[in-house]
């Protein structure tokens, strides 16, 4: 053989033909443009559209007959998949567990519906502004921004509202008011027509007329223009007299419809062959249409009219899909869209339908949507049932040699991607290993990795039997921790004592692999620190406490044990969240905040504490302050001293994964302050109550105790600042004027929970004064605004409950936002309000007077319904009576026994 030539050219291998495997791999993870779909409901409104919609089109009674629909019970199948559920789960307890993912994971639920979609066009003129959330708002599912597909319809009918606002019947006696309202209407329209076309936010136009008038619309426009006339004065009329401004005329819905087209034709972008497309809703739809004439054969003339306006049929035309699947084969500006029929139809119809598509249209003339609307689930239905009869589909084709692996691929990536791109013109490059390009080898399955940089999920997904934990999470923890022989199983009572069980690492372990919880008495939340009991308790029944394993953290070398904490839920017998539960309650108002709001917070608390020394033999001063040469900021030589303890203190936290920014002295003997970073709302307050652990356990070590009674000692004042900050900050004054100011005096029931916190507050001395009011880097108001969307909230102290007291704010802050408003009476106040006279706070909106004591402070929150009714169910009557039976226990206490009493407990 000869041998080859130093320059002779050889020939790269040929590249390995596609397979069926790596078909299913890109129909199964291609990316999605999808061009037809509408907004989400805000959660607010979520029970206001029936959830088996998601399968039918039908309203009312006939609703009722679509649990024994093919289309449902395979969705409902299909969803036990997305929640989580047991195979066996029947439809009640699919209902359950997806109304536990929105309690308490509901953006990780909408994340994985659209989970593979790359953009959205929307109509965002189906549903009412106030019941959905913005087209915008959906950009954080998706890779690329949310577009706007214009409803021409809906636009009309708002103008109309717009002008018609203020008229009455009187008007439409006058001359020309006919003639002067059509003028300017259609000046309006036009204009914002035009306007929308210029908008690169804006992919395209829609018209619903197949639902108002039917699909046989007039084709010529100069006919339109004259048939208009009457109508559209006789819809004025109606429009006055009714104030209902819905137009369905017929030569009022042809007009709107040709002056779109014209407009289209006639603002055609330089050198552009086509406009922005415009969709027509065909087909399928509820029994306000007309099923005869939703037939899109009616478009075909005005289709003729406007060859330059790409027309986009919607919904398969279903049932007139080969009539759809004709016009968009003979006419280079028609398109057909697949949309809807996932998951209305069953899959044999689904399979149906696909076929009727592929008789006759070209794959570059076919276009991919959800039609997704109000729930999440219809994206995620949609996706993954079109996914699956696609890639049954062309398996047949090519098991048949209809078509080859190569030609099935490329038909995927234009039916889900490419056409729509190129219709509507979007220029999105999409980077996407298709494998087509990598040897079959390749494919072959490996084991996973360990990763050592795992994290675990912000929000784990809702507790089910039987995997009620994230078991890698623990996993991961044991492996950096393997000398853990025990774990510190705790929670948070009502009255911010921390209860703790002890369990061997190798139980904890068990517990947590088998899906089981600590199980306690329900009397147990209703008893006070010293287990007295309240009114609260109830003997009977059990609850589960459930650890977090978020929170699973290695304790501090000193620990006499070789030790981890981890903090819980409560829990009841089914394994569902109890919304007393402080921490559960809080993580839903957060929740809540993000997925309806769409705002982040950070919080960053400052742990003030006093170092207290104890003196044994003396009954009369059991205790003294650590250091007593002492001032804020300083460090006299006594205070040198205490260095060593102070960086311990500092020292051990880091550790265990606790950073602290600063520490430095505060104003009163032996009290300090260490600054923790801000963190996410629940990882802050999980953290601050772990720091907190670590600075008493220390302390003790040294015999001393570090407190957080807010007034020790006569001068000595202890707060426990937090500071807030939103993300983002626009609505800050919503939300802690309008909101968080609006119910401070119920609030301070939970940040200032204890006789001893009011003796703290005064005025003159920052401690936040005693008055109702807000101001910029203002140290004599209670809530202090120290940039834009960034708060301190100074009427918290260390004897709160902080679950409950963040809690708290987080719900009045809510109804801020809830409620919308722009202007506040209270006014940001750049002096101190006690130096003012009642006139001269009256300009500012102080009005108000703190509570003077906690009795006060619980009167507020029971009146305050509206906060009461945003926080759980019985939390604020339980908590209420537990507290008035503790102030009773205090009550019967010497003052100095009682400040012993809560100086040991906190």
């Amino acid at each position: 053989m000869a041998s080859l030539d130093s320059h002779e050219i050889v020939s790269p291998p040929p590249q390995p033909k596609p397979t069926i495997e790596q078909l299913r791999h890109v129909v199964n993870n291609y990316p999605i443009i999808d061009n037809h779909a509408h907004n989400l409901l805000l959660p607010t409104h979520i029970d206001t559209v029936p959830f088996e919609s998601i399968t039918s089109e039908a309203q009312g009674r006939a609703l009722r007959d679509t649990f024994k629909g093919l289309a449902h019970l395979r969705a409902a199948r299909q969803l036990r998949q997305l929640y989580e559920c047991p195979d066996d789960a029947d439809w009640e307890e699919v209902l359950e567990q997806r109304t536990e993912w929105l309690r308490t994971s509901p953006e990780k639920l909408v994340q994985r519906c659209f989970q593979g979609t790359y953009a959205l066009l929307m109509d965002d003129g189906f549903g009412e502004t106030e019941e959905v959330h913005p087209y915008s708002w959906h950009d954080r599912y998706t890779q690329a921004p949310t577009k706007r597909i214009i409803r021409i319809e809906t636009v009309a009918e708002r103008l109309m509202e717009s002008i018609l606002r203020g008229a009455s019947e009187i008007d439409l006696e006058e001359a020309n008011y006919l003639t002067d309202i059509w003028v300017t209407f259609t000046e309006e329209f036009e204009r914002e027509i035009q306007e929308n076309i210029q908008d690169s936010n804006v992919a395209g136009f829609k018209s619903i007329i197949c639902y108002r008038t039917g699909l046989d619309v007039e084709p010529d426009y100069e006919q339109a223009a004259r048939d208009v006339g009457t109508p559209f004065e006789r819809y004025v009329e109606r429009s006055v007299r009714k104030r209902k401004f819905r137009i369905k005329r017929k030569a009022l819905n042809d007009y709107l419809v040709l002056r779109t087209l014209e407009i289209l034709s006639e603002r055609l972008p330089r050198d552009a062959a086509f406009s922005k497309p415009i969709q027509f809703h065909t087909g399928l739809g509820d029994n306000d249409i007309s099923l005869l004439q939703s037939n899109p054969a009616y478009l075909q003339p005005l289709i003729e009219n406007y060859s330059r306006v790409p027309f986009v049929l919607l919904h398969s035309a279903y049932p007139y899909t080969r009539e759809a699947g004709y016009l968009a084969t003979v006419y280079k500006h028609v398109y057909l869209d697949v949309g809807e029929v996932f998951p209305m139809v069953s899959r044999d119809g689904q399979m149906a339908i696909l076929r009727h598509c592929l008789e006759l249209v070209p794959g570059s003339k076919l276009l991919y949507s959800t039609d997704g609307h109000y729930f999440p689930e219809t994206y995620w239905l949609a996706n993954k049932q079109f996914r699956e009869v696609w890639l049954d589909l062309l398996v047949e084709y090519v098991t048949k040699e209809d078509i080859t692996p190569h030609q099935a691929i490329a038909l995927s990536k234009d039916i889900l991607f490419n056409n729509s791109n190129n219709v509507y013109a979007l220029n999105y490059q999409v980077d996407f290993k298709d494998m087509s390009e990598i040897a079959p080898k390749s494919l072959a399955w490996h084991p996973p990795q360990a990763d050592s940089s795992y994290q675990p999920p912000l929000f784990p997904p809702p507790p089910k039997a039987p995997q009620v934990y994230d078991v890698r999470v623990f996993d991961e923890f044991l492996k950096l921790n393997p000398g853990v022989k025990f774990v510190y199983v705790e929670w948070l009572d009502f009255m911010a004592t921390i209860r703790a069980r002890v369990i061997p690492i190798k139980e904890f372990g068990r517990m947590i692999r088998a899906g089981e919880r600590v199980g306690i008495s329900q009397g147990n939340t209703g008893t006070l620190q010293n287990d007295c009991i309240t009114p609260v308790v109830n003997p009977v029944g059990q609850i589960y406490v459930e650890p977090d394993l978020r929170t699973l953290r290695r304790t501090h070398k000193k620990d006499p044990l070789p030790s981890a904490t981890v903090l819980c839920f409560w829990r009841d017998d089914s394994g569902k969240p109890i919304r007393q539960c402080p921490r559960g309650n809080l993580e839903t108002l957060i929740n809540d905040l993000q997925f309806n709001h769409g705002t982040t917070l950070l919080f960053g608390f400052e742990i003030e504490v006093t170092f207290l020394s104890r003196n044994p033999d003396n009954k009369d001063n059991p205790y003294t302050p650590l250091t007593q040469t002492h001032a804020w900021g300083t460090l006299t030589p006594e205070q040198w001293l205490q260095l060593p303890l102070l960086a311990e203190i500092a020292t051990s936290l880091e550790e265990i994964g606790i950073d602290i920014q600063q520490f430095h002295a505060e104003s009163g003997a032996g009290q300090y302050e260490f600054v923790l970073p801000p963190l996410p709302p629940l990882f802050a307050v999980d953290t601050l109550i772990q720091a907190r652990q670590v600075v008493a356990q220390i302390a003790a070590t040294h015999n001393l105790r570090a407190t957080l009674h807010p007034q020790p000692f006569p001068g000595i004042g202890t707060a426990a600042h937090a500071h807030i900050s939103l993300n983002p900050p626009e609505e800050d004054l919503q939300f802690f004027v309008g909101g968080v100011l609006k119910h401070l005096p119920a609030i301070c029931a939970f940040t200032m929970p204890e006789s001893a916190s009011y003796g703290r507050v005064v005025d003159d001395h920052w401690t936040g004064g005693t008055w109702v009011a807000w101001g910029t880097q203002n140290r004599e108001t209670p809530l202090r605004r120290v940039k834009d969307g960034r708060w301190e909230i100074r009427c918290l102290d260390g004897l709160a409950n902080m679950y409950l007291a963040l809690g708290a704010v987080l719900a009045a802050g809510l109804l801020g936002l809830k409620e919308g408003g722009l202007e506040f009476p209270a006014k940001d106040i750049p002096v101190n309000p006690s130096t003012l006279s009642a006139e001269q706070r009256i300009p500012y909106g102080i009005v108000e007077k703190m509570p003077l004591g906690v009795d006060e402070a619980l009167e507020r929150l029971e009146k305050d319904d509206v906060l009461r009714e945003m926080l759980a169910e019985g939390l604020v009557k339980d908590f209420v009576a537990m507290k008035r039976s503790e102030q009773k226990m205090l009550g019967e206490m010497e003052d100095g026994e009682k400040t012993v009493w809560l100086i040991e407990r906190y």
